[in-house]
Order: C-alpha cells, then structure tokens, then sequence
C-alpha cells in the first residue's frame, strides 16, 4: 500500500472516530433529556452513547462509564441485565408508541399480526427475562 493511501486510510478512520464520538455525545444529550422528559426513553438512548463511544474512543467510554448518569441508569442493566419497574415500563410504552404508529399505518392484516406478536414478545421478555429491582432509597 502507498504512503499516501495509508493517510488517507489514517484520515477517514479518524473522521469515523470523530463521528462515533459526536454521535456518543448526541445519544448521552437525548438520553440526559429522557431524565426529565417522561416521553424519551433514557436507557435506550444511553446505551446508544455508550455504543458509539466505544466505537469511536477508549478514553470517551472510559470517561462515560465514571460519569453519574452512567451509574445511575446503565451500569445495573449492563452488570446484571436488570431495570427497575419504572424504566421497563416508560422504555415499553415509548416501543409501543412508535410500533403503533406503523400498526395504524399500515393496511396489512398480517403485518398487524407480527406487530401485535412483537410487542407481545417485548413484554414477556421484559416481564421475564430483564431482573427487576428496586430504585435505591432517597434519604
């Protein structure tokens, strides 16, 4: 391979770096948003942050997994795949909104068929395989 080639190489791997990044920090504002606003989902959108800082730099997730946002909405779910009441339920509804979206959307009975059985599923995987814990006292 040519020098140049390998810079090039270089460049866009690092543009790809930087884009990863910039969507990290995207997701992570949503997901902060989702704190305060009951209608976005915070562990989805977090668990995008972290999918893309990981992506996209070691020292970006290194810093995310120490920031208190992380601990507090990620880091039981990511330990021990488990979630309080309160977040399998607002994270099922806001599912639930957008696949009723495409249920009134669309006209075929058999594609209402397979979305009415996804979201069925969801919430029997939700119900049985997610732990559900309780949120830790406030004092």
């Amino acid at each position: 391979m040519k020098w140049e080639n390998m810079q090039e190489v270089r460049a866009i791997k690092k543009l790809v770096n930087l884009l990863y990044i910039a969507l990290g920090f995207l997701f992570m504002g949503l997901g902060m948003l989702g704190i305060v606003l009951p209608v976005l989902p915070t562990t989805p959108l977090l668990l995008l942050a972290l999918f893309f800082f990981v992506k996209g730099s070691k020292r970006f997730e290194a810093w995310f997994r120490e920031t208190k946002v992380y601990k507090k909405y990620l880091q039981d779910f990511i330990r021990d795949n488990s979630m309080t009441v309160k977040q399998k339920v607002i994270l099922n509804l806001f599912a639930d909104s957008m696949i009723l979206i495409a249920f009134i959307m669309v006209d075929k009975a058999y594609v209402r068929a397979i979305l009415l059985a996804v979201v069925l599923y969801k919430w029997y995987y939700f119900i049985t395989k997610i732990k559900t814990i309780h949120p830790p006292e406030k004092n």
